[in-house]
């Protein structure tokens, strides 16, 4: 039975919208079509469409960072993305995976409440972040009136959102909506990067770099200005980012496999898959989450009246006008945000190394956290082998024996996952990568993610009988 913790949301939970499961099988065109409606809705309440009512045409932009990772996109029913809901659920797992939180998923009934807890949860942040926004003076001084509007505008979007995830999570549409929205949204970064067309922003042209590129092949310039572009997309950057992906997509497929054998089938053999990255993103997720929330609650108190000369803010952060956005210029928050491209790299030696220092620690820490709160480690995929009637031959068929050959690889896994998910995230910022190191590292695990489903969904429509061995 879950705790009283999980059991207090299930009152509130009666006055959160939800949508139903289907009650018979959605056929794959029926799941395409119902994703591409979610995907759509998400791109207009992203764009210009979907801007906010009543706040300036031209609103201060100083979150940056968080963009990507939240899939929010500035000024518009994004604004806060996916952020209050991806929050709610790390929440409320890391609470029930540590145990402080009593929750048995193996019963319909926690599930059920757990689900409820992180919808009325992700209800409460949508609300205090919108409030943190507007109170911070993010959108400027607004009358009392506007306010009101601009946070009722925030939390209708943010249910919208959890809707359509939980309306493609149910099985009207394929994945989750969340992993969706964090891929349309690095996709959507990776084209304006390369082909949006603006009035000039330097000497060679548009922002796009093919735009400028033709703008300066056009002009007669040289085209070596635009290897390092500063701000702006680059050459190298797009070298980088098609290299990113290349070395990403390798990584995904590097593994160990040990070789398994049925007990009570002898001459069936199976192997379990012990990948390099063996807990996937979830490190950088974690890690990116927290230098986000740092970078976002030092600006709000740096952007009171009192906060810009209050000496304990300023070693938390420190933040100055460029080109007409707010960046860090000192504390904390200076350390944990990337210097984004070769220029600055160069510029700020010490401030790059010591972040990609602080992002590689956290991301094995956060590796070797998860190892245990998700069931990742030795000891429980021991037991979940040894239960499914499995044993590694030339050993004994018993949890210890199992256990002590994972241990020879899964600990060592996660620590070296860990280290290379945070480089490549670190070093794909200073060269400029396109969506950033982080938004490409999510989108190659989740277009893995949706080729699999995709292909389980085709088999299992085209031969039926395969559903049983899909489980479903």
């Amino acid at each position: 039975m879950a705790g009283r913790f999980l059991n207090f949301f299930k009152p509130l939970a009666r006055f959160i919208p939800e949508v139903k499961a289907p009650t018979k099988k959605v056929s794959f065109n029926e799941k395409l079509f119902w994703t591409a409606i979610a995907l759509i809705i998400y791109l207009i309440m992203a764009s210009d469409a979907g801007r906010l009512y009543g706040i300036p045409k031209e609103a201060e932009e100083s979150l940056a960072p968080l963009r990507v990772i939240f899939a929010s996109s500035r000024g518009t029913l994004m604004e806060l993305g996916i952020g209050p809901i991806v929050t709610a659920g790390l929440i409320l797992q890391l609470l029930v995976g540590s145990g402080m939180v009593e929750c048995d998923m193996s019963k319909a009934e926690d599930r059920a409440l757990f689900t409820a807890a992180s919808k009325v949860l992700a209800v409460i942040l949508t609300g205090v972040q919108a409030s943190a926004y507007i109170i911070s003076g993010m959108y400027g001084a607004l009358p009392g009136t506007t306010a009101i509007i601009v946070f009722l505008q925030l939390l209708a979007a943010g249910m919208i959102v959890m809707l359509l995830d939980e309306l493609i999570q149910k099985g009207w549409g394929f994945g989750s909506g969340i992993s969706l929205f964090i891929m349309a949204g690095v996709a959507q970064q990776i084209f304006l990067h390369c082909f949006y067309i603006t009035p000039p922003v330097d000497e060679y042209g548009s922002f796009g770099l093919f735009v400028a590129l033709a703008q300066t092949i056009g002009s007669g310039k040289p085209i070596t200005g635009l290897l390092l572009r500063g701000n702006y997309p680059s050459i190298i950057g797009f070298i980088a980012t098609i290299a990113a992906f290349l070395v990403i997509i390798y990584l995904e497929g590097v593994r160990v496999e040990l070789p398994l054998s049925y007990a009570r089938f002898r001459g069936f053999r199976s192997r379990y898959p012990i990948k390099l990255l063996y807990v996937s993103n979830l490190p950088v997720i974690f890690t990116s989450a927290l230098f986000a929330n740092i970078y976002f609650f030092s600006y709000i108190l740096w952007n009171q009246p009192w906060g810009r000369n209050n000496f304990l803010i300023n070693l938390l952060g420190k933040f100055e006008y460029v080109d007409g956005r707010l960046v860090p210029t000192g504390g904390l928050v200076y350390y944990v945000t990337s210097p984004n491209n070769l220029s600055n790299v160069i510029a700020e030696p010490v401030r790059a190394l010591v972040y990609l220092a602080i992002l590689v620690g956290f991301c094995v820490l956060f590796s070797l956290t998860w190892l245990e709160v998700g069931g990742l480690g030795p000891s429980k995929i021991a037991k979940q082998l040894v239960d499914a009637g499995m044993q590694i031959p030339g050993y004994r068929r018993s949890q210890h024996a199992v256990e002590q050959i994972l241990k020879k690889y899964i600990p060592a896994v996660t620590v070296l996952g860990g280290v290379i998910v945070g480089l490549i995230a670190g070093l794909s910022d200073f060269f400029g990568v396109y969506g950033s190191g982080t938004g490409i590292l999510l989108s190659v695990g989740i277009i893995y993610q949706y080729y699999e489903i995709l292909i389980r969904e085709r088999v299992a429509e085209m031969y039926p009988a395969f559903r049983r061995i899909f489980g479903e």
